[in-house]
């Protein structure tokens, strides 16, 4: 005879709160040592090549692993807390955390680019195409729950209404067919 294990609603809860805690937890250690995170440059060396048993790194640009690493941080560590934010935020207006998201991630790009010899100029022409969408998506997201809140309208409730109404009138239009037919048939 087989055992069929199925798990309770208060073991379902239980797992949930454990996942819940194990995500937390993780997202808490990342925040309280960003600060860490944001002078670990401070152990590069300072010189154009820097030699490990796994790689070796180069910096032709900024002549210094150091200067390479402090540009680097820099982006890195903003990014990681921004998409904590991100994912983790709970208002109506989170999408609008992609767009600085987006800055950091072209800045890195720029960073890690030893061709580039600006920094942090024009990356606002590479954001305009997601910020024309991000914006206008969360503007109707807003004017949505605006109006729900503010003025009370339930647009769901409207399309029920809207329904209803459509459903009566398709209703009174084949009554008045079927009564038209009625019509055509006693005169002949």
């Amino acid at each position: 005879m087989k055992r069929v294990f199925i798990k309770t609603n208060k073991e379902l809860e239980k797992t949930k709160r454990s996942k819940s805690l194990l995500a937390g937890s993780i997202i808490a250690l990342l925040i309280a040592i960003s600060p860490y995170i944001f002078y670990s440059y401070q152990g590069l060396p300072d010189k154009p090549v820097w030699e490990t048993f796994l790689f070796t790194f180069e910096s032709k640009y900024q002549g210094s692993v150091y200067i390479s690493g402090w540009f680097l941080i820099q982006k890195i560590v903003p990014l990681i807390l921004l998409i904590l934010w991100f994912f983790t935020c709970k208002h109506w207006w989170y999408h609008v955390i992609l767009i600085p998201v987006a800055m950091y991630c072209f800045q890195i790009f720029s960073t890690l680019n030893d061709d580039i010899q600006y920094y942090d100029e024009v990356e606002i022409y590479y954001l305009l195409p997601i910020m024309l969408i991000v914006i206008p998506f969360v503007y109707l997201i807003r004017i949505k729950l605006f109006d729900k809140l503010v003025h009370g309208i339930d647009l769901k409730a409207i399309e029920r209404e809207l329904d209803e109404y459509k459903e009566k009138e398709r209703l009174e239009r084949i009554k008045k067919e079927e009564e038209r037919k009625k019509r055509m048939s006693d005169i002949h």
